[in-house]
């Protein structure tokens, strides 16, 4: 396997930075960078993109594409306990003699439901 990939970003050789560009005088050009193949982007789209910049021009331009390769007709759900809601007071009385309170709702893990 190459040590490098071009990257894939479809405005990449567009980008006016001083490293894009090659030639000699009189015939100058900006090229796609190269992206370096090693063990921190091996497992992410890095792989192939230069930039965050690059891929999401990439992704952008080819939305309809990269969802038709694995459609999403119904939701993905996980099955969880039912959320435990704690109420909460500030210590802070306001002038009227209220007080601020909030909730907030703790999710538990997942759990199997498989066996009901």
């Amino acid at each position: 396997m190459s040590s490098h990939v071009w990257c894939h970003g479809t405005n990449c050789h567009k980008s006016h930075t001083t490293d894009r560009v090659r030639g000699s005088k009189g015939s100058k050009v900006l090229r796609t960078r190269k992206v370096k193949q090693n063990e921190w982007n091996k497992n992410s789209f890095y792989k192939y993109f230069c930039s965050n910049g690059c891929y999401n021009d990439f992704a952008n331009a080819n939305i309809e594409r990269i969802v038709a390769l694995a459609p999403r007709t119904e939701p993905l759900e996980t099955p969880i306990d039912d959320p435990v809601k704690t109420k909460h007071e500030s210590d802070y009385t306001y002038s009227d003699g209220t007080r601020h309170t909030w909730t907030t709702t703790e999710i538990k893990e997942r759990v199997d439901n498989t066996a009901e």
